[in-house]
């Protein structure tokens, strides 16, 4: 994953880029984490980097959905809470989210490939506070946009839990989990300790495999399940 988004030509191909790079670095703060470590709140609030990812992918469904059927699927009850989509649940892992995420990107991108003119309407849903009353529809092109700002805010939520799980920062793992060959940045490395070795450069705990640690299973590459961007010039 280069450091930016590819160079674009149209609307199309710069709505689609940005979304794609977002993606892939809300998922690269998952790299070389353990399913406890991608539960971990670093505040005195509930996010985790695990739950954000799960919530990216509840996010991406709901407004595929929308385009797809103009309808936002099952209504919550005012007093019904939405908690459970942030925070992993016992029997749900860091790779299972990270693959729910993958697979609902895929589902995006298959429908906006499908869509003619990103200007087709997208009715608003009603019944909840936080969506305009007074406006009947957006665009295919509005909710690209939605996405890209959503992909983006909780990517940098993720970030700040990240670097208070492990002081693990943004470019530091980009570096390990892309193997970038230039020495502008020292990659980040699992820091040692009782049951959870070093991994050597080439092992699955850095290439993105399955490696192991205290704690549950080392997280794969975050970035690896999607397609991959353009490469750096």
């Amino acid at each position: 994953m280069p450091g930016f988004a590819p160079p674009v030509s149209d609307e199309r191909s710069a709505l689609t880029a940005y979304l794609a790079h977002q993606r892939r670095a809300l998922r690269v703060t998952a790299h070389g984490l353990t399913d406890a470590q991608a539960r971990s709140a670093a505040s005195a609030g509930e996010l985790s980097i695990g739950g954000l990812i799960k919530h990216a992918a509840r996010c991406e469904t709901f407004w595929t959905d929308l385009i797809v059927h103009g309808d936002r699927g099952p209504r919550r009850a005012a007093d019904e809470s939405d908690a459970d989509e942030f925070h992993l649940a016992p029997h749900e892992s860091l790779a299972w989210a990270l693959a729910e995420h993958a697979a609902a990107a895929e589902r995006t991108d298959a429908v906006i490939a499908g869509v003619a003119d990103l200007g087709q309407a997208v009715p608003v849903p009603r019944g909840l506070p936080w969506f305009p009353a007074e406006v009947g529809e957006w665009s295919v092109r509005w909710v690209l946009l939605h996405l890209i700002e959503e992909t983006a805010r909780h990517g940098g939520h993720a970030d700040l839990i990240r670097e208070a799980v492990d002081g693990a920062t943004h470019y530091p793992l980009l570096a390990t989990a892309e193997a970038w060959p230039d020495p502008w940045f020292r990659p980040w490395e699992p820091p040692a300790g009782p049951g959870r070795p070093v991994p050597a450069p080439d092992s699955p705990g850095l290439s993105g495999g399955a490696g192991t640690a205290a704690g549950g299973r080392v997280a794969a590459c975050a970035a690896d399940t999607l397609p991959p961007a353009a490469p750096r010039s």
